[in-house]
């Protein structure tokens, strides 16, 4: 599959550090309740790609699934991509980050925690940063896509 944001393996180890090339590029996970984010509420703000710095989740869009990770029940449109993952011999639902390809881990459905979507995005903190600034992310969303036009 073919994201806007092309670098390089190379070029990502040079950003990114171990654990993060390992969850983010080579689809790692990280343990269950060891993550910055999974006991973080803020009020306002948003979740966006530790990788490429797109925004994927608002803060208003995480609750308490006491799962381990991050849950979220939606995204900001656009934000995400899904794909089948057989792995581990069970099919899921893994999630990326649709600017590069990032892996952010897994959502779930029907699993009847009381969201607007019934779907959990179970996402491991260390694919995520925070801004408590939304709208200032939500703008370089849209840099984020007209820097993906002007290459294609």
């Amino acid at each position: 599959m073919s994201y806007p944001d092309k670098r390089s393996e190379d070029e990502w180890r040079a950003v990114l550090t171990p654990e993060q090339f390992r969850v983010l590029r080579e689809k790692g996970t990280e343990p269950a309740f060891t993550g910055q984010y999974d006991k973080h509420y803020p009020s306002k703000g948003l979740y966006t790609c530790a990788g490429c710095d797109a925004p994927l989740y608002k803060a208003a869009h995480k609750f308490n699934s006491g799962c381990g990770w991050p849950a979220y029940f939606d995204s900001v449109p656009g934000a995400v991509k899904r794909h089948v993952d057989r792995s581990f011999g069970m099919e899921r639902t893994e999630i990326v980050c649709s600017n590069c390809g990032g892996h952010l881990g897994h959502v779930f459905q029907g699993e009847g925690y009381p969201t607007p979507t019934d779907e959990r995005h179970c996402v491991n903190s260390i694919s995520l940063k925070f801004t408590e600034d939304e709208s200032k992310a939500l703008s370089n969303e849209g840099e984020t896509q007209q820097k993906a036009k002007e290459k294609a």
